[in-house]
């Protein structure tokens, strides 16, 4: 062993999160998995919950499922366990839909709370495609106009005209993470509303919404929340504005008299207003079951071993990787950090090619066009054995290219 080996040894055996790796299905000798930024890795009792699932509450309770084995209050009750990973009280955390949906309806309602006069939604310039294609499409339907605009000149370009912002907290290319507190605040100042999309930080960092005043985030929870493929996102919307939460997606679920059948829609008191249609019980019942991973754990020590993580891949990408040949984009301040780190390809190597030869010796990233190479870091289940082999096979593959 070398020395980052044998560090990387020590910290793995003083690692206080170390415990829960086996609580997930992981080859622990032929693969290291750094990808759960894209999908997390199966939690491994979640197969005989789900099955449980499909055999008795769908296979024999049948319809009677609903009341008897919960179905009905899941979204609800789902999103107060996730509460807590996101900083939230009780009651403003809904389960249900993809992160789209609830990003149009975050978007449109936090429009539609604003004066008409301020006909401006700020989006976050960098952001993951969908949620520009989504502000676009919410700006139509509210008579507003999208203005993209760099996370860093947000402050500047907020005003009277500002109805809503709408910023990754975390960068899913770079792994930069933003200043939730302080661009909120700059937000509430000029008189807007702040929607915050948290699909790289949901059970990675600690989020702080209810501390720091957001009005509405979403986010998904097939990444560092393990809910697997697929699995429905969530919906947060500050007690203060659910009253007046007008969700452009009305459905049966959201109404306050559900099984009234009436003509006329009466919205749900409280998160139950963001919800829309019949939920995907499945994969929401997958999502609770994997959710249990967390007990016990606080998203504190998860944020400390990320950063201790992620300091350590890159000493060890320093040391084995062959000098010139990669540049990290993600920020080296711990505040200005998520759980992942991209590594730019550098002299025009294939940073696709790089990756498939990564994935095939056993190392699981993955490439984001045109040159970067992304590594997610999940606390729960990625030891520091991993950062140091990662690092160590990258700097082979570079040697050889």
């Amino acid at each position: 062993m070398n020395d980052l080996q044998r560090r990387a040894a020590a910290l793995d055996s003083a690692d206080p999160l170390a415990k829960h790796r086996e609580l997930f299905a992981l080859d622990d000798t032929e693969t290291v998995y750094l990808d759960g930024n894209s999908l997390g890795a199966l939690p491994r009792h979640v197969p005989e919950r789900v099955a449980d699932v499909i055999t008795r509450q769908w296979g024999e309770l049948r319809i009677r499922s609903w009341d008897e084995s919960g179905w009905w209050t899941a979204p609800e009750r789902i999103g107060d366990r996730i509460a807590p990973l996101v900083g939230a009280a009780a009651g403003q955390v809904v389960v249900g839909d993809s992160t789209s949906v609830n990003i149009f309806k975050a978007v449109v309602g936090a429009a539609r709370l604003a004066p008409e006069s301020r006909d401006e939604i700020l989006v976050d310039a960098s952001t993951f495609p969908t949620d520009g294609y989504i502000a676009d499409s919410a700006a139509r339907m509210t008579g507003r106009r999208v203005v993209p605009v760099a996370p860093a000149d947000l402050p500047a370009a907020l005003g009277a005209r500002t109805a809503a912002v709408l910023v990754n907290h975390v960068d899913y290319r770079t792994g930069r993470r933003h200043d939730l507190a302080g661009l909120t605040a700059a937000a509430h100042q000029a008189g807007a509303l702040a929607v915050w999309d948290l699909c790289h930080s949901a059970g990675a960092l600690p989020v702080g919404l209810d501390e720091h005043g957001v009005d509405f985030a979403v986010g998904c929870t097939y990444k560092y929340l393990n809910g697997g493929p697929g699995s429905p996102a969530f919906l947060y919307v500050a007690e203060r504005h659910q009253a007046a939460f007008d969700s452009p997606l009305p459905g049966w679920n959201s109404h306050t008299d559900p099984f009234g059948m009436t003509p006329g829609y009466a919205p749900a008191d409280g998160a139950a207003r963001g919800r829309v249609g019949t939920p995907d019980i499945l994969s929401m019942l997958a999502l609770e079951a994997a959710l249990d991973v967390w007990e016990g754990v606080g998203v504190e020590d998860v944020r400390e071993k990320s950063l201790a993580l992620t300091d350590f891949f890159l000493e060890c990408v320093e040391t084995y990787v062959p000098e010139g040949r990669v540049a990290s984009v993600t920020p080296t301040a711990h505040e200005e950090r998520g759980s992942q780190v991209s590594l730019r390809c550098e002299d025009g190597t294939d940073a696709s090619a790089v990756m498939r030869e990564l994935i095939a010796r056993g190392v699981v990233g993955d490439f984001r066009r045109p040159d970067v190479l992304r590594f997610g870091f999940t606390p729960l289940y990625v030891g520091f054995a991993d950062a140091e082999r990662a690092a160590r096979v990258l700097g082979e593959v570079l040697a050889g290219a």
